[in-house]
């Protein structure tokens, strides 16, 4: 199975750590983030995994030369503009081809989710997206989305004003090729933005209740180092 791992970010909010350290190479207890995700889509069937990278690219190209991709075949996609996180997609699909679906992950997320059970649900419901969601305590900072009795999500709204719930995209979802051409004709065009709002009646939500933390802030990276569980629950 295939997964586009996003990992293009500047990292601004975790500066100084990110000035000459791309976002997804920092240690999470010792272990870089990116590991860590590869070693998850190795447990998951994942095997085939599209990096897009942005900022100090060449860090990352030495670290998967010399990890070799950790059980999972990985390709790189450079962007030496930045594209918005449905932009890549769009840039790449041929990578994902004739999938019956595939994975989006957000790099700057640290999760030991069961991605197998998500799938398994996704694979029963048949919608053209399945999100992962979880509660967060401040849902106008997030993607917002509510859902109805058999978990349809009858509302996407990215960082919205009057949230509808405290239920936030995670950055791990699951797509069909067919929301590729739902995709406005945008370099910048983003995932919350401009692609989840149009799948609306078409997603599906599943909750995850596994550990899963943003560490896109330096509060968040901080915390992560003392609460991590590592991908096991033991």
């Amino acid at each position: 199975m295939k997964a586009f791992l996003l990992a293009a970010g500047h990292g601004t909010r975790l500066r100084p750590l990110t000035d000459h350290t791309p976002k997804c190479l920092l240690p999470i207890a010792g272990v870089p983030l990116l590991r860590i995700w590869l070693e998850l889509c190795a447990a998951h069937a994942i095997d085939d995994v599209l990096v897009n990278i942005h900022a100090h690219p060449d860090a990352i190209r030495a670290y998967l030369a010399r990890e070799n991709g950790h059980g999972v075949r990985v390709q790189v996609s450079e962007e030496t503009v930045l594209l918005g996180s449905a932009g890549t997609l769009v840039a790449n699909r041929e990578f994902v081809a004739g999938e019956e679906c595939f994975w989006i992950l957000y790099a700057d997320v640290l999760t030991n989710a069961d991605l197998s059970a998500m799938l398994a649900l996704h694979r029963s419901a048949k919608p053209l997206a399945t999100l992962g969601l979880y509660e967060v305590p401040d849902p106008t900072r997030c993607g917002i989305v509510k859902l109805d009795e058999a978990s349809i999500i009858r509302e996407f709204v990215e960082k919205p004003a009057i949230p509808a719930s405290r239920l936030a995209f995670t950055g791990v979802m699951l797509a069909c090729p067919a929301v590729l051409d739902l995709i406005p004709n945008l370099p910048e065009a983003d995932l919350g933005f401009h692609l989840l709002p149009r799948l609306v009646d078409r997603m599906v939500g599943y909750r995850i209740h596994e550990f899963l933390m943003d560490i896109g802030t330096m509060e968040n990276y901080r915390f992560a180092q003392t609460v991590w569980p590592g991908l096991k629950n033991d």
